[in-house]
């Protein structure tokens, strides 16, 4: 344990001993000089003390007789409590029954989310594991089951209860998500299900976040209150017993005193006697003192004030958030005792606190008036015994919509609508008076809805009912005499409409408008009244500035929207809303007006079916012909409907160039539903190039023809080099390398088909364990190899004088890449050698003499499947083994691999480990010869 002091929220101050913390060594130091010579004791210390080790370690090094002797006091000062009195008037006031809440205010508890009635939560039910097929099947025939499978969202009724359609009720205001789940989870329909539930957060809107007027005041009300007790007293402050007064006397006696007022509620004074105090004011006491003083000693003058003033209890009741007995200064008032006792509760009302004193009611506190007016007239100093009284709410009626405070007010002397309105601090500029509505719950407890025309008096002079809720709608947001210009513009928004007014006038000059904008197709929206049915209107810019007396100067009307487009991005973000609200105003017997431009087009698409809307107009609505576009000619795809059985297509051919130069004839008119296609012009694509690097004279980039060779690109690229080594030339082609990518993944798939069967067969001895772990080897090999796409060519084949004579077969292809290297002095030795490595080549050496520099095969290799990969990328395979033959010789050229494959019948045989470890050797060769570039 430890000592420390408690000071109490209330202030009172009490000592008591739980624990010594610096006590020790400060007793040590004051015993090294207390005598020595007492009588052992024991040295335990008292029960619930303990020691740091440093305070132990220094006990430990004193003298037997000054240990004994600090025993002895920390157990007498173990038994001792400090009986200090307790404070008259405490600085600090104590709430009751608060110590959760301030627990939780201070972040020592955790909250805890309960759900209340009326809100919302997600109730998800999943089948509980261990159910049968049986079972579940039985529960999806039940309708009100397969209804609330899943996730669903509910909403709690008023009081708290959750109604499952067609099954039960379930109460769970109060509960927590976890108790929530338990508490569903027990209900016989839902006991098939595991439960997970959870509260939604939802912020109310609309009339459902309407807050009553004025209880914000108490939010954020401090756990405890501290009295002013440094303000000057006002003149009618009421004396009472307890209060100090302070007396300055000077002229023919200077003298002070500070007095109290006594029990009997008078003020003994010096040289003057008892003066009447208890129940006078503090200005008729000062001059009733006064005038004693000048009469009872002359020549001598007082100065008078307040001291320290008396504590009053009084009593704060009825619907407050804690009601009970509270101590305050003598200045507090009403609004003092409220904040005290945690505010007005959410049922208490606000507009009719009474001020008990003596059993009558002495004044009534209106806060309203506090929050709406600034006046505290109302707010009566309080003294000993009052009682301060909050009532219920009374009636009650709520605003909603154009006005300055919406909220619940409760009503006091309020009558009539103007009145609630007034309380609501009036409408604001947006509200549409004449359109208010009031909801009522009328005489058969049916709700019902009351026009109000706010602008009228009758309206305004309403009577109110309790319950009611006035709903003062805003204007609405569309422009009556207004058109509105959006898209690729400056300035976007709405524009004054004046009559007769045209697209010019709207859009009068191009820096209005932002770079790459489309002069040619200007697309307006207009409302045909009287039912606001959609037409879709599209003029020519560049024609209307040009003309504005003609057709392309559309002429707007009120509400018309003006778009806007650029040439640069698509237009289907503002095109298909508006096909939409096409096809929603399309009735029976009427077909959707729209048709649509695709191909070369620089915006393809559906567009609106304008009246009189010809091929010309639907490629200006397309952007105009895209640069690969085919001029002569289009093709237009036409629908009919016959006999309201069936739709059948017609195919109409377009003489595009006429269309462009403006042939009326040509430029047919469009229907619904019409699809105008723009052809490509033949032979028209991204242009091709191949690449050659290495020893040719001018290696780079070469953009060929459809259908060049690799001869002719050779010539252009002026041959090779003297230097140039052509049977060790590279020739890599993207789709190779696409096909090579999908027979690896085919390979891997069957060597790890292989594998996993090998490891059911194998009884996991030491040759099915190595097995396994040489393939499991193999297969990530496989996986992470990269495709080179390597075509086999003899270059030399692709001289001027071999195509003459045979002709030039290989046709390039986009992205085709020929590498061709230096002439190599190098052989190279890999797979089950010694030492993988590559040497100078040497015509006496023969492939065995090769193997030999690497150090000779190791126990893995396979010396009958040794082969060779030459420079070109062909393989020689030679029959025999080294033992037999010319030493193993074979044909060794410069640049070539020689590859000792592993030996695959030492362990347990799978079909495809030969292929996979030659192409693990093949790939790696291609990549080396690549990556040497």
């Amino acid at each position: 344990m430890e000592f420390r002091s408690v000071i109490s929220d209330g202030g009172r101050l009490g000592w008591k001993l739980r624990c010594v913390a610096f006590v020790v060594p400060l007793l040590i130091a004051l015993m090294l000089d207390a005598t020595t010579n007492v009588r052992a004791e024991s040295t335990e210390l008292p029960a619930g003390i303990t020691l740091t080790a440093e305070q132990r370690n220094m006990l430990e090094q004193l003298p037997a007789s000054q240990r004994e002797a600090l025993m002895r006091a920390i157990q007498k000062s173990a038994s001792e409590k400090d009986m200090e009195e307790e404070p008259e008037f405490p600085d600090l006031v104590e709430f009751p029954d608060r110590e959760e809440d301030e627990l939780r205010l201070e972040g020592e508890m955790p909250l805890e989310q309960v759900i209340e009635g009326g809100e919302t939560l997600v109730v998800e039910l999943v089948f509980k594991f261990e159910l049968k097929q049986e079972e579940v099947e039985a529960a999806l025939e039940d309708p009100d089951l397969r209804a609330v499978i899943g996730s669903q969202y509910y909403q709690l009724d008023d009081d708290g209860v959750l109604e499952l359609p067609g099954l039960a009720r379930v109460p769970l205001a109060g509960l927590s998500e976890e108790d929530i789940a338990t508490r569903l989870g027990a209900e016989p329909d839902l006991e098939l299900f595991d439960v997970t539930a959870t509260i939604l957060a939802v912020e109310p809107s609309g009339k459902d976040a309407l807050a009553r007027f004025g209880y914000d005041l108490f939010e954020g009300v401090p756990t405890t209150f501290a009295p002013a007790t440094d303000v000057p007293v006002p003149t009618d402050y009421i004396l009472g017993p307890g209060d100090s007064i302070e007396l300055q006397f000077y002229g023919a006696q200077n003298e002070s005193h500070s007095l109290t007022v006594g029990r009997d509620g008078k003020l003994h004074v010096p040289n003057l006697g008892p003066v009447n105090a208890a129940g006078l004011d503090f200005g008729e006491f000062r001059e009733e003192l006064r005038g004693r003083v000048a009469a009872q000693m002359i020549g001598t003058q007082v100065s008078i004030t307040m001291g320290e003033l008396r504590s009053i209890r009084v009593f704060v009741v009825g619907d407050v958030r804690y009601p009970g007995s509270y101590t305050l200064s003598s200045l507090s008032s009403m609004t003092h005792a409220l904040f005290l006792s945690g505010g007005v509760s959410e049922v208490g009302s606000l507009r009719k606190i009474q001020l008990k004193r003596n059993g009558k009611v002495v004044s009534t506190l209106d806060l309203y008036h506090l929050l709406l007016r600034g006046d505290t007239s109302g707010d009566r100093q309080l003294l000993p015994g009052d009682v301060v009284f909050v009532p219920p709410m009374g009636a009650t009626a709520g605003v909603i919509g154009s006005v300055k405070r919406p909220a619940i007010y409760e009503l006091a002397e309020e009558k009539t609508v103007a009145q609630l309105v007034a309380l609501a601090g009036g409408l604001t500029p947006q509200a549409t008076a004449n359109r208010a509505r009031l909801e009522r719950i009328g005489e058969d407890s049916v709700r019902t809805i009351v026009d109000v025309n706010l602008s009228r008096e009758s309206g305004r002079s309403l009577l109110l009912k309790d319950g009611d809720l006035l709903d003062v709608p805003s204007v609405v947001p569309d422009f009556l005499d207004a058109v509105t210009l959006t898209g690729h513009v400056h300035r976007s928004g709405g524009f004054q409409w004046r009559q007769g007014m045209r697209l010019t006038d709207l859009i009068d000059s191009v820096s209005l408008l932002r770079e790459n904008s489309d002069l040619g197709y200007i697309m307006v929206r207009r409302e045909v009244p009287p039912d606001r049915r959609i037409e879709i209107l599209s003029a020519n810019l560049l024609e209307a500035w040009a003309n504005p007396a003609g057709p392309e100067n559309i002429r707007l009307e009120p509400r018309d929207t003006v778009y806007v487009f650029d040439l640069e991005t698509g237009r289907r973000r503002i095109i298909e809303p508006l096909l939409e609200e096409l096809r929603l105003q399309t009735k029976r017997g009427y077909t959707q007006r729209e048709v649509t431009v695709e191909g070369s087009v620089r915006a393809p698409g559906r567009y609106p079916l304008e009246p009189g809307m010809r091929v010309s107009d639907l490629l200006r609505a397309g952007g105009s012909l895209s640069e690969d576009a085919y001029p002569l000619s289009a093709e237009l795809s036409r629908y009919h409907v016959v006999n309201d059985s069936f739709r059948e297509t017609e195919l109409v051919q377009v003489d595009l160039s006429r269309v462009l130069a403006g042939d009326e004839a040509a430029d047919l008119l469009l229907g619904p539903y019409d699809y105008l296609n723009i052809k490509e012009l033949p032979l028209w694509g991204e242009q091709y190039e191949v690449e050659i690097l290495g020893e040719v004279k001018f290696p780079g980039k070469y953009p060929i023809r459809r259908g060049e060779s690799l001869g002719s690109v050779l010539d252009r690229a002026g041959g090779l080099t003297e230097f140039a080594f052509p049977e060790g030339a590279i020739f890599l082609r993207e789709e190779l390398r696409e096909r090579e990518r999908e027979q690896f993944e085919m390979l891997s798939r069957r060597l790890e088909s292989d594998l996993i069967s090998l490891s059911l067969q194998t009884t996991m001895d030491s040759s099915g364990a190595e097995t396994l772990q040489i393939g499991q080897s193999l297969l990530a090999q496989m996986r992470s190899i990269e495709p080179v796409g390597r075509l086999v060519i003899d270059l030399e084949s692709f001289s001027a004088a071999e195509r003459a004579a045979v002709g030039d077969s290989l046709i390039l292809k986009d992205g085709d890449q020929l590498l061709v290297p230096r002439r190599p002095q190098e052989v190279t030795v890999i797979g089950e050698v010694q030492y993988a490595t590559s040497h100078i080549y040497r015509e006496d050496l023969s492939r065995s003499d090769f193997i030999a520099q690497s150090g000779g095969l190791t126990n893995k290799a396979d010396k009958k499947r040794i082969y060779v990969v030459r420079a070109s990328g062909a393989v020689s395979v030679e029959s025999g083994s080294l033992w037999f033959g010319r030493r193993g010789s074979g044909d060794i050229r410069p640049g070539d691999t020689i590859v000792v494959p592993l030996d695959t019948d030492r362990v347990r045989p799978l079909t495809l480990w030969t292929s996979v470890t030659q192409i693990l050797y093949n790939v790696a060769i291609s990549v080396a010869a690549v990556n040497s570039f």
